[in-house]
């Protein structure tokens, strides 16, 4: 499931320390997960935040058509 796979692959970014954002607010891979699913219709955008050469947070924020 696509869905199942976001979810083990953010639980590792999770176990190496690396926070997980959608929209502006910290949270746990399941809701990226849930967010993705329900709402096919809306895209978003994975944002690599690192610091000093390291990863310390992923984002995904939604992409509005202007």
């Amino acid at each position: 499931m696509k869905g199942q796979a976001l979810i083990v692959e953010l639980q590792n970014y999770e176990r190496q320390g690396i926070s997980i954002w959608l929209n502006g607010t910290q949270c746990d891979p399941s809701q990226v997960a849930k967010a993705m699913a329900v709402r096919d219709e809306i895209s978003y955008m994975r944002d690599f935040v690192f610091q000093s050469g390291k990863l310390k947070q992923v984002h995904f924020d939604k992409i509005t058509k202007s």
